[in-house]
């Protein structure tokens, strides 16, 4: 069964990526979209919510205000917070009133993902069961994100059907761009595969930790995936690959 997901964000356009987003990762489903407080406490009381996609800032009812009124009244959905709100006291309150994550806008789909992936397999499937937890249970539930990228990338295999000769020549292309930045169009443009199996190599440099990645928009609209090297890049991609040097 699907977790089932209710979007609160009051930017249209905001609410579009997210929902695109969540439909990227396997184990949930869209309940719907709401743009305000009172909107979604009304959708929570009419069906059956496991995570709501919480933003801070919206007419009337503000995000944190709708949270404590959540748990005030007993209801238990999990919360993850998407805002542009960064400052401290924003951020203690959230916790404060159980959100299980924070994601400041903006933010990049592995960091989503990574948020969703955690709540899915730790969070959502140990509160679930009804035995006793583990220590190491528990420390997973109270520190999801912990580790260095580089620790995070050795236990990250190299997926199905993608080659370690095939990533040393995306990751030697990347080294020979004349930008930092650049799209799966400049990849593709250089590479001998097709833009579907470039993506497939780009993705999982990214949830490696090797590539960041932000949203840009194209001339209609649509957006426009833009990566760049991360810091522990080049260290990461050599425990795939030999001659990793950028």
């Amino acid at each position: 069964m699907n977790i089932r997901v209710l979007i609160v964000e009051d930017d249209p356009m905001v609410a579009k990526f997210n929902r695109h987003y969540l439909e990227q990762v396997e184990g949930f489903e869209c309940g719907g979209w709401v743009t305000s407080g009172v909107e979604a406490a009304r959708e929570l009381a009419e069906q059956e919510i496991d995570l709501v996609l919480l933003d801070i800032y919206m007419p009337g009812t503000n995000g944190l205000q709708l949270l404590s009124s959540l748990r005030e009244q007993g209801n238990t959905a999990d919360i993850i917070i998407i805002s542009a709100a960064s400052d401290n006291a924003s951020i203690r309150k959230a916790l404060q009133l159980g959100a299980v994550d924070y994601l400041i806008k903006p933010f990049e789909f592995a960091r989503f993902q990574a948020a969703l992936t955690a709540y899915k397999e730790d969070y959502y499937a140990l509160m679930k069961q009804e035995e006793p937890l583990s220590q190491e249970q528990l420390d997973k539930l109270l520190r999801p994100h912990s580790g260095t990228e580089e620790e995070k990338a050795a236990a990250l295999p190299l997926p199905k059907g993608l080659s370690e000769g095939t990533l040393e020549s995306i990751w030697s292309i990347i080294g020979q761009l004349d930008s930092t930045v650049f799209s799966t169009e400049d990849i593709t443009a250089r590479a001998p595969i097709s833009r579907i199996s470039v993506r497939k190599y780009l993705a999982f440099l990214k949830d490696a930790g090797v590539l960041g990645m932000e949203i840009g928009y194209g001339a209609v609209g649509r957006p426009v995936y833009m990566y760049t090297v991360t810091p522990a890049g080049p260290e990461i991609i050599s425990k795939y690959i030999s001659g990793s040097g950028r």
